[in-house]
């Protein structure tokens, strides 16, 4: 399963600030069990991937393999990045052109969000 992450970071991020963002959120990507990590230039986002508007800087294509809890594990460490995170960062997490955006909300609606978008993806796991 392929999984798109477009990484929005708040607006007042400057260029360098978005930069250090998308690095800190790779290496702790790659401490995951995943097969395939690149960054993908905004440019080259698959048509209909969200996250292609001009303050998106850090785009990354992840590869899961079929063991089954990767994805949750996955989606967890976002909500966590994200949660650790002082300014009002994003990510849009899309599969097969069905799109999530996580940013910081209520524990309660990030969780009823999350769930749902899991819900509908885990079959491919």
């Amino acid at each position: 399963m392929e999984v798109l992450l477009a990484l929005a970071p708040d607006e007042e991020s400057d260029a360098e600030e978005a930069e250090r963002l998308t690095r800190r959120l790779l290496a702790e990507l790659r401490e995951l069990d995943v097969d395939v990590f690149r960054p993908v230039p905004v440019g080259q986002l698959p048509a209909g991937a969200k996250g292609s508007d001009p303050v998106t800087v850090g785009a990354i294509v992840v590869a899961l393999s079929a063991s089954g809890g990767v994805f949750t594990v996955l989606i967890d460490t976002l909500r966590d990045w994200l949660g650790r995170q002082s300014a009002r960062h994003r990510i849009s997490v899309t599969i097969d052109g069905d799109t999530i955006e996580l940013e910081h909300a209520t524990a309660e609606e990030r969780r009823e969000l999350i769930d749902g978008f899991v819900r509908r993806h885990r079959a491919g796991e």
